[in-house]
């Protein structure tokens, strides 16, 4: 699609320059703002295999490691205490943040009792849906989030993760055996893989059908250039050429015709018509500091990157010292951008509210992209409140997205590049992907 191309390499282009970060030791963390929503965002860092598309930071799971990580990131959960902030809302990512459940309870006990926090989503992956590690989470966490990425055995092979998760079927039992016990159940695909055919990403969308899952968010691949290479010599080189055909498919087969058993609740998330629950905390909180190893906060218009090495990590918090090592302040044109995409992607931009907040319509703010997205008729409602999407703007939010998180992953690259000798060998050394 000759607007997606155009669209990709402006954000591209834009990237390279919004996105780069300046040195900073986090002195300068703005103080919460009276009245604002924060969701809290949670980063366990340790993986049982590390996955050759990812380029979060995530290291090989060990024990002692693991837990002297826990108890770092509940002293940083203090301090964002003790400066004042609230929240009603965690979200712990990874990594995998139920490879230890003796510290992640101890975590979130923590945070409900620091903040009275009452909704808590959490990611992890098929082999921990069994009863040692369920029984935990029951209570403690409402919005479950499975990293599945296919349900074909074959891709599974390619991508390291059919022996250690299980296999297709297997997959499908266990999501099936945790159906009710979370209000929300949600499966994370990938869908874009270069060995994967149409066929392949119809039998996907039947076994997300039989899982019984809530809610369905299926992801781009996206190259990030830390793993364009492991990628390449794993499942094959990307096209983005056919990106838009099988993003359509996945929209008419959940939530086309006249009963559909989904509905968009995002660009790329599907909600079941029992569920209004959405696990996508950029689409519900703007802002959101982040604790851990390599979180990412953005806070009264400033990107911040919490530094990627474990021990410098551990070393800041021990010192009573955010773990912040770079910033990034965003102009006021910036933030209009990232609004306007970010609440697209939720599928409706308020435009009372950019208004009250920027002192201008979103049309005069930010013309030429406001001109744009109308042009290409990304549009349906367009009116002196509102912009919701057609299934095309839809799809170009999506290319919007996945460029903007490749341009994040590459914050992350020069993170990572940044790391202590050794901890750059557990990462590229011998048998771990590169």
């Amino acid at each position: 699609m000759l607007e997606e191309r155009l669209l990709s390499k402006v954000v591209r282009t834009m990237n390279k320059t919004t996105l780069r970060f300046s040195p900073s030791d986090g002195s300068d963390y703005p103080a919460p703002i009276p009245g604002q929503r924060y969701m809290l965002y949670m980063h366990v860092p340790f993986c049982e295999r590390l996955c050759p598309y990812c380029s979060f930071n995530r290291f090989p799971y060990a024990e002692d490691a693991a837990r002297s990580y826990f108890s770092r990131m509940r002293e940083e959960m203090r301090m964002l205490a003790d400066r004042g902030f609230t929240f009603e809302t965690v979200y712990v990512g990874g990594g995998t943040p139920t490879i230890l459940m003796e510290e992640l309870v101890r975590s979130l006990d923590l945070a409900e009792q620091l903040f009275g926090v009452k909704d808590v989503s959490s990611e992890t992956n098929p082999n921990h849906l069994v009863p040692e590690v369920l029984k935990d989470l029951v209570g403690r966490v409402q919005r479950l989030s499975v990293g599945v990425q296919s349900f074909d055995n074959g891709l599974l092979k390619q991508m390291d993760r059919y022996d250690k998760y299980g296999s297709s079927e297997e997959i499908i039992e266990r999501l099936q055996s945790v159906q009710g016990l979370f209000d929300s159940l949600n499966v994370d695909m990938i869908f874009n893989f270069p060995s994967q055919t149409e066929d392949m990403l119809f039998e996907d969308l039947k076994s997300v059908a039989k899982t019984g899952a809530t809610q369905v968010t299926f992801y781009p691949l996206m190259a990030s250039p830390s793993v364009a290479a492991s990628l390449k010599r794993t499942v094959g080189e990307v096209d983005y050429s056919r990106e838009e055909r099988y993003y359509r498919i996945i929209g008419e087969v959940l939530s086309g015709g006249e009963n559909p058993a989904f509905t968009h609740s995002s660009a790329w998330t599907f909600n079941a018509k029992r569920n209004e629950m959405i696990d996508e905390y950029i689409v519900d909180y703007e802002e959101y500091p982040a604790i851990g190893s390599g979180g990412i906060t953005y806070l009264d218009g400033r990107l911040f990157i919490n530094t990627f090495s474990l021990r410098e990590y551990g070393e800041r918090i021990g010192s009573g010292a955010l773990s912040v090592m770079g910033s990034r302040k965003f102009s006021k044109r910036d933030r209009m951008r990232y609004r306007f995409m970010m609440q697209l992607f939720g599928m409706r931009l308020d435009k009372d509210g950019f208004k009250a907040d920027f002192g201008c319509s979103v049309e005069r703010g930010i013309p030429a992209e406001y001109a744009y997205m109308k042009a290409v008729g990304a549009f349906d409602v367009d009116d002196e409140h509102q912009i919701t999407l057609t299934a095309k703007g839809r799809y170009l939010i999506v290319a919007m997205m996945r460029e903007f998180f490749i341009g994040v992953n590459s914050i992350r690259d020069a993170a990572r590049a940044a790391l202590p000798e050794e901890e750059r060998e557990l990462l590229f050394g011998a048998g771990c992907p590169r």
